[in-house]
């Protein structure tokens, strides 16, 4: 008799709610790391090159503005 019961215990499966399987997917899901890492580091790389401008931006506007005044 028991045996019995345990075997229909197996055999009836329990569905999650469409909730709950939306977010056990979302959260088994890794395809998207890779894009936000690319984001990442594209951030990474667009802030070092805005700083390198920014800190460097005076003196090659004087010397360009320097050799542009001595072309005329």
């Amino acid at each position: 008799m028991a045996a019995a019961g345990l075997r229909a215990m197996k055999e009836t499966k329990m569905r999650a709610s469409p909730g709950v399987v939306l977010l056990r997917r979302f959260l088994c899901d890794i395809s998207g790391a890779t894009a936000i890492e690319y984001g990442l580091m594209a951030a990474g790389i667009g802030g070092a090159v805005a700083a390198t401008v920014w800190g460097l931006g005076k003196d090659v506007k004087s010397v360009l503005w320097d050799k542009l005044a001595n072309l005329f």
